[in-house]
């Protein structure tokens, strides 16, 4: 028999000849013989158990003689990953994997880096452990019996830590250009401050390669104002490290190094694989930042925006000193901005990016964005000692039915000069493509052509164009229309030979028109020769393409709609037969977030459910097999045991109509609380490309939602029509329907918690954030005889002060929908509020102005309606201050307890 004993900030450190040694640095499992105990693992020391103590506390180094293994020593590693959505919404903090690169998925952005120093000689050790919590002996309020009564102790300030428990490992991962080292962003002490470590998947062995120099890296205060903005855009809260690219190595150039290049707020460094000092490629101020930095596919130019101008720096014989040349001109002086993604296109249309390489190297295709005609919004920082410039900003704020920003795009050689614009202006109605309303998606085919995604306003149509770079004229590759609407998809992927010799060349395509989204092939004139996948599943996206085996690799929803999977099938199927079913290569039921090698021989596989946080893989692609495991979480340790033993109840129930609902289900501890019917809390988003219930260990780690469970409050969280991930006719029932079929669902949902004999009667309330701000407002509003109370976080009040990408998405444009947008509004539903209300909201809210929740509270007074508000002078869509964001939570929670 063995005793484990939980040791916290340990580290092991690499094996020798002689010596093993214990670093604080992680978490380390001992599992002691019981007749030895400590002296088994210490037979010299006088009092074993002293040498353990100190590590507790600090970074005490304890060495001693080993004739090989240590006796009765067994290592568990300890790490995670998460992420996305759509708008208007509120993320949680769950680091993600990037969108797929033209052959297989590669990541290239990434998140967060710590605060210490870089140290040679680097680290060179086993996969790093995560800092995890002991398990403490304090009763809190179960009783000190936590084990037994199934009660998890927690404070409120549990539910602003960030990362959340079990998403403290390496995010953002990718293979090396040669496929030997797997890269990734991560924290030793468990924060969001991240370095970038890589890890030899053929030695096992792991090494810290890159620091910031300065010792901090990214930090909120030392930004720009557009980089703080663009952070908002991505939800992004990683600091240090936050992003990477890879730079392989040049055959043709035998003196150049292979490593990885990291932008930081003092500027861009490049660091080799070999251990040496970073190099400094570009300086940066916070005057003249560098926005966007990004390599050129052969290495040798880093193109970037500066003082809204596109530039490229050439690098000839070195990183350490480079030609830096301005390509475009004229932006400021026409209030243009060159090679930047406009507000609408980063906040709606998952497009960060505003210029693009050309796989050769030797062109940037880059938009020009043009928001004189939008009148500016101007936000007053209400918070601030001063007035003046300092204390306001203005925004090119395009609100619903009003003008969208023009765009162009144009293409220009990476060493400079003429710019070729290509025939496309879009947000110009009265142009001779009037109904190319937006700029969607830019991709590089062979032979230098662009392809170019554009959609009309009302998003009934897509064109897919293909642009001649040399003249800018344009050929229209396929046109699509959808009667409720067309979304967005990054599927579009060219391809090197085609189906055969009568189709050479071609594309993958991906369309809803069956109702779900799935695989197209396309000859290279556009025409569609057939599906490769189909059914009542969709796929989510295209993971790589191996066009010699003839296979694709896409991850969907085949084995269900609350998982996550990576399959592949036949890219060039025999149309005269019936398609095969796709062949599932993950293991696992729940989330699986994959990125494959560009051999297509090997995947990394980042899976969790709501019963395991999130492990890393690596696994071969050619049956799904687990290689060996890259990071584990150890489910032995609190508190993720305890997270486990209390994952949600995931559910299925039906509708009055037959439809089908998901939900997820926190009930109170019976043993302390007693049996149901219990007070409850829903906790609601509900808008369109979003889905809140699925088989995910962020559901198991939703803190709000554990610690009021631990208060005795019974959680609900359900997808009601309007949702992602479920085919187009249920997504699609929310068109012109905003506030009707969403709130009638939420209501379905608790009226059934009431048949189940769950909730209690008059004591069901709702909280929500954005579109759930929305939402749990309207249900209080339209529905006071089954809810109680609402907590209404930075609401959209009434859609016509919302943006025109996607408010119009789902009402139409307002001069032709006045019904729907009246509906819509919260305002038109006040006179029936009886309930009590908690209105949340950051006054520099540029997402969702702050003028929302103004206007309703004109139209409370008006209707002689209480309400409660709770304003944050210095946050903006999400508070992101960690005293903020405690406070909001112990105020929210005094609302609950007084209203239910």
């Amino acid at each position: 028999m063995t005793t484990t004993c939980f040791v916290q900030n340990i580290h092991r450190a690499p094996w020798n000849n002689q010596k093993t040694k214990l670093q604080a640095k992680s978490l380390l499992f001992l599992s002691l013989p019981q007749s030895g105990g400590l002296r088994s693992l210490f037979p010299t020391a006088a009092d074993p158990a002293t040498l353990l103590r100190p590590l507790l506390r600090g970074r005490l180094v304890v060495s001693w003689l080993s004739g090989g293994k240590i006796p009765g020593f067994r290592r568990q590693d300890h790490g995670v990953t998460a992420r996305k959505g759509n708008k208007p919404r509120s993320r949680e903090d769950r680091p993600g994997l990037p969108a797929p690169a033209s052959r297989s998925m590669r990541s290239l952005d990434v998140a967060g880096a710590d605060q210490h120093n870089r140290k040679k000689p680097r680290l060179q050790t086993e996969m790093p452990l995560a800092d995890s919590l002991v398990a403490g002996s304090s009763s809190g309020g179960c009783g000190g019996n936590e084990e037994s009564t199934g009660c998890l102790s927690m404070r409120v300030e549990d539910i602003v830590q960030h990362p959340l428990p079990g998403y403290e490992s390496p995010v953002a991962l990718s293979f090396s250009p040669d496929d030997r080292r797997v890269a990734f962003l991560y924290s030793p002490d468990g924060t969001l401050h991240r370095k970038a470590f890589t890890f030899d998947p053929a030695k096992r062995r792991q090494e810290l390669l890159f620091a910031p120099p300065d010792g901090g890296g990214l930090e909120e205060g030392n930004l720009s104002a557009e980089e703080r903005l663009r952070r908002e855009r991505s939800r992004e809260r990683g600091l240090g490290v936050t992003r990477y690219e890879w730079r392989a190595r040049r055959s043709a150039a035998p003196s150049s190094r292979a490593g990885i290049v990291v932008p930081l707020p003092s500027g861009v460094y490049f660091q080799d694989l070999s251990g040496s000092e970073p190099v400094l490629m570009l300086e940066s101020s916070s005057t003249s930042p560098i926005i966007d930095p990004h390599l050129s596919p052969d290495g040798t130019m880093i193109a970037y925006v500066r003082d809204d101008e596109l530039q490229c720096t050439i690098y000839n014989l070195g990183f350490g000193d480079g030609e830096t040349r301005q390509l475009t001109f004229g932006a400021r002086e026409s209030g243009k901005v060159h090679g930047l993604a406009e507000y609408i296109a980063q906040e709606e249309m998952e497009r960060k990016m505003g210029f693009w390489w050309s796989p050769d190297s030797k062109h940037l295709a880059f938009t020009e964005v043009d928001s004189s005609t939008i009148p500016l919004y101007r936000i007053m920082h209400q918070g601030k000692s001063s007035v003046g410039l300092d204390a306001q900003e203005d925004h090119a704020y395009p609100f619903a039915g009003a003008a969208n920003v023009k765009v162009r795009l144009g293409v220009v050689s990476s060493g400079g000069g003429e710019v070729t614009w290509m025939d496309l202006l879009c947000g110009e109605s009265n142009g001779a493509h009037g109904d190319e309303e937006y700029l969607a998606r830019v991709s590089w085919m062979h032979h230098n052509a662009l392809a170019v995604q554009v959609l009309n306003r009302t998003h009934t149509k897509l064109k897919l164009l293909k642009f001649d770079i040399a003249t800018g004229k344009r050929e229209v590759l396929l046109e699509e229309e959808h009667d409720i609407w067309i979304t967005l998809h990054d599927c579009f992927t060219p391809l090197d030979n085609g189906v055969n010799s009568k189709h050479p060349g071609g594309f993958i395509w991906a369309s809803e028109s069956t109702g779900f989204r799935h695989l197209y092939i396309h000859d290279k004139n556009g025409e569609c020769l057939g599906p490769v996948t189909q059914g009542d599943w969709m796929v989510d996206q295209i993971a790589g393409v191996n066009e010699s085996s003839g296979l694709v690799y896409f991850t969907g929803t085949l084995d269900g709609p609350l998982e996550t999977n990576l399959y592949y099938t036949n890219l060039f199927p025999d149309w005269s037969l019936p398609l095969q079913t796709p062949k599932r290569l993950t293991r696992g039921t729940g989330r699986h977030s994959v990125i494959l090698d560009h051999q297509l021989i090997r995947f990394i596989d980042v899976y969790d459910s709501v019963k395991s946080p999130p492990v890393i893989r690596l696994c071969s692609l050619l049956d799904g097999s687990i290689i060996m495991p890259i990071y584990e979480q150890p489910l032995t340790a609190q508190p993720l045991k305890k997270f486990q033993q209390l994952s949600p109840e995931m559910v299925q129930f039906s509708g009055k109509d037959g439809t089908s609902f998901y939900g997820t289900l926190y009930l109170p501890d019976e043993k302390k609380y007693g049996p149901p019917p219990y007070k409850t809390l829903i906790n609601v988003y509900g808008g369109p490309s979003v889905q809140l219930v699925s088989d995910s260990w962020i559901s198991t780690v939703d803190m709000r939602a554990q610690y009021l469970r631990s208060k005795g409050i019974l959680v609900w969280k359900m997808d009601n029509r309007g949702s992602a991930r479920r085919g187009l006719h249920f997504e699609g029932q929310l068109k012109y329907n905003i506030g009707r079929v969403d709130a009638e669902d939420q209501l379905t949902g608790a009226e059934w918690l009431i048949k189940q004999g769950l909730a209690k009667p008059g004591h069901i309330g709702l909280y929500g954030w954005s579109y759930g701000g929305f939402l749990s407002a309207m249900c209080l509003a339209r529905f006071p005889e089954v809810f109680c109370c609402a907590v209404s976080g930075a609401p959209v009040t009434a859609w016509d002060g919302y943006d025109t990408f996607y408010t119009e998405k789902y009402l139409g444009l307002p001069s032709e929908n006045s019904d729907a947008y009246e509906y819509g509004s919260i305002m038109h539903h006040v006179k029936n509020l009886r309930g009590k209300l908690l209105l949340v909201h950051g006054m520099i809210d540029e997402n969702v102005h702050f003028r929302h929740t103004a206007r309703l509270i004109n139209r409370l007074m008006a209707e002689r309606k209480p309400y409660e508000i709770l304003l944050f002078p210095d946050e903006r869509h999400m508070p992101r201050q960690l005293d903020d964001r405690i406070y909001m939570e112990e105020r929210i929670f005094d609302f609950v307890e007084r209203s239910l």
